[in-house]
């Protein structure tokens, strides 16, 4: 696909970080957008960013909720007056349920359900309408978890990384299931590193609750043990210095990733119009998927040199963390 203008994308996710992003760059280069998230005020923002002149519907959609997927297709059918897409964009995406025996069920399966079923439901909804394009592409974000199921030494990542194992291997799956049925479909699977998003952010908030103050005494009992196990001195911290290191969490995934959600989607459309099925981004995933097929055997040995850090290492530990009880 040499160029974006004149089509109709679909992107899920679209209220902040990478799938914002990519609305934002679709749009300048003159392609129509319908974007779905779970947060209208995120919505309203991502559409008064676009360019003047260009065209980005908004929908509140749970795309865990099939019936919510389908309802969101018949408006882009109905505001956007189309029988078919060009682009479809499985970005949305929370983290959460990292231990399927410790931490709570209901956290594990409402992150597998966005994350998985998300991916499912869309395509399942919008394929009929790529299929009836000329040419159209199915993109769906994986992650680096979605080839080394860590974030490191004593950081069970299960939810998401099984998850992201899916969105991969379903995939990869269709690109011999579309070169058979619909050739003029193309797939490509995305596999971002450390992303400057506020992924930890929207899934703190869509697991537990939108503001820090009202985090439950329970859950940062939670965090407390899981700072004691990243080596960190959290026995004495008071709540309130609890909440600190958290909001310092969200911040220093977002602030000190190596590449920002924007320079993340330009690696991802320029993937797309390459013809890519397998999108890389960003230096860590590179690093990473290298180091995973050297050395498979490896991938999980703590003594092993190339897997003794976490990858996303301010996710596991943000930087400065120690410092937020003082």
């Amino acid at each position: 696909m040499d160029s974006f203008a004149g089509k109709l994308a679909i992107v899920t996710g679209g209220g902040s970080g990478m799938g914002r992003e990519l609305v934002l760059q679709l749009a300048t280069e003159g392609c129509s957008v319908a974007t779905c998230d779970l947060d209208p005020p995120s919505l309203a923002e991502t559409a008064q960013r676009a360019p003047a002149g260009t065209r980005v519907t908004t929908h509140l959609c749970d795309v865990s909720d099939e019936t919510q997927v389908v309802r969101f297709r018949d408006e882009v059918v109905g505001e956007h007056a189309t029988d078919h897409v060009d682009l479809v964009f499985n970005n949305a995406g929370i983290g959460g349920g990292g231990s399927f025996i410790t931490d709570d069920r209901s956290d594990w399966e409402r992150t597998f359900a966005i994350d998985w079923w998300g991916v499912y439901h869309c395509t399942r909804a919008f394929l009929p309408l790529l299929m009836a394009s000329d040419e159209g592409c199915l993109v769906n974000t994986s992650s680096v978890n979605g080839f080394w199921a860590s974030l490191g030494p004593g950081i069970p990542h299960t939810a998401y990384s099984t998850a992201k194992f899916a969105v991969k291997g379903f995939s990869e799956a269709l690109i011999e299931d579309l070169r058979v049925n619909a050739p003029h479909v193309k797939v490509a699977v995305v596999m971002p590193g450390h992303i400057g998003t506020g992924i930890v952010a929207n899934s703190r908030r869509i697991l537990r609750s939108a503001d820090l103050a009202d985090i439950p005494d329970a859950d940062l009992e939670h965090l407390r043990a899981q700072l004691t196990l990243r080596g960190l001195q959290a026995d004495d911290m008071s709540a309130d210095q609890l909440r600190d290191v958290l909001k310092m969490v969200e911040q220093g995934f977002r602030d000190g990733a190596p590449l920002t959600a924007a320079q993340a989607a330009t690696i991802i459309l320029d993937g797309v119009r390459a013809g890519r099925w397998r999108i890389l981004v960003g230096a860590d995933a590179e690093a990473q998927d290298q180091r995973v097929r050297a050395n498979p055997d490896g991938a999980y040995d703590h003594s092993g040199a190339d897997f003794g850090v976490p990858l996303l290492g301010a996710q596991a530990a943000p930087p400065r963390v120690e410092q937020a009880g003082t």
